[in-house]
Parts: C-alpha cells; structure tokens; sequence
C-alpha cells in the first residue's frame, strides 16, 4: 500500500493510541504516537510534515494549549482536535485557533481517515500555492523602476503610446521595456501578465 502521508497521534490514553495506530496504520499512513503534547513539542523540529491527531482533555498541556503554542511556530501542520461528549465550546475555541476540524467520540473510523486525507491534500496544495507566489514575487522583484512602472501601465489597459506619454520618453523605447517586462515576468501575453500581477499581489482583481 502507498505511504499516503505523516500522522502524529497525541492522546495521553494508551487504548485510544494503539487503536488510532492500527486505524491509520492500516489506512495507509504512517502513524507517529505521542502520550502527552510537551512530547510532540520537544521532537516536533526534526518531524517530517504530517497532520496531527490531537485529544482536547489531556494533563499538563491540553489540546487547546497545544494549539496556542503550534501559532507560534514557523511549521505549519494541519490539526484535528479529537474531543469528548459535551466538549462543543472547546471544539470550537479549537477552531477558532487554527484546528482544521474536530470529531467527536466515539466517531466513525472512515470520518477521521478522510480527514486527515483532506487536511494533508488541501495543505500540500497550500504550500504550492505559496511557493508559486513566492516565485512571482521575486519576479516582480527583478523589475527595474522603470520597468515596474511599465508593467503597472500594461495591467491598467494603457497603450505604449499612452504610458510613454506618462513618462514622456519614446514609444519605441517603451517597447524595449515592454519586452524586457514580459521576459522577467516569463507571460506569453497581457492576460498572462495581468494574472501574475494579480497573483503577485499587485493588481486587485
């Protein structure tokens, strides 16, 4: 079976763990556990990335602790919060922290393992996305002045004749710059161009 990604169990009963390892284990991932989430704190630096599998109601750090401290670190990992009957109102302070979701127990085996399939998908396409703007961005960078403010007139619809009016330099020479706009940027065409400023952040769509 095809390793479908890293889940790290924190639950500070060792029934509740060895399940979650034999559910996930056999679902294809590749199940870490943690009895307390000081532990997952301490060994977290050297972890590949994973969702993590978090009980609400644990001594010492809890789950809601645990969330407030995992804001603070570079890492981002997707969390699900496992929580007990009557635990609402912590479920949804969970949320509100940056949980992705949370389940109830006793919940359904199938409902966690499409979960945890969600968050890590929907994560790794998050983090090519960021990459992708990253990229843009540093395009955007290599602009010369003149060059950005060039740019900025082909986003905003204006002629070569137009924007060297704007700058009273020559048509021609706009051309050159246009063309140099286009090779940094790598657009094939204005609408190309128009996207990337608009995924660069510089253009409000």
């Amino acid at each position: 079976m095809p390793h479908k990604g890293n889940v790290y169990v924190i639950d500070d009963d060792p029934a509740m763990r060895d399940s979650l390892d034999f559910l996930l284990g056999s679902a294809g991932f590749s199940v870490t556990l943690f009895d307390s989430a000081l532990k997952f704190l301490e060994t977290m630096p050297s972890l590949a990335f994973g969702c993590v599998v978090s009980d609400v109601r644990m001594p010492g750090m809890d789950g809601i602790d645990l969330l407030r401290q995992l804001k603070k670190e570079p890492k981002t990992l997707p969390i699900v919060i496992m929580t007990g009957h009557g635990d609402i109102p912590l479920a949804v302070e969970a949320i509100k922290l940056g949980a992705i979701d949370f389940l109830e127990k006793p919940f359904e085996d199938e409902r966690l393992v499409i979960m945890i399939s969600t968050a890590l998908s929907q994560a790794a396409d998050q983090s090519k996305n960021e990459s992708i703007s990253a990229d843009i961005a540093s395009r955007i960078a290599s602009l010369s002045p003149r060059e950005r403010q060039v740019m900025d007139g082909l986003v905003a619809g204006l002629s070569n004749k137009l924007i060297a009016r704007d700058y009273n330099i020559s048509p021609r020479t706009i051309e050159v710059y246009r063309a140099n706009v286009m090779t940094k940027m790598q657009a094939s065409s204005i609408s190309e161009l128009v996207r990337l400023a608009m995924r660069g952040g510089i253009l409000k769509d």
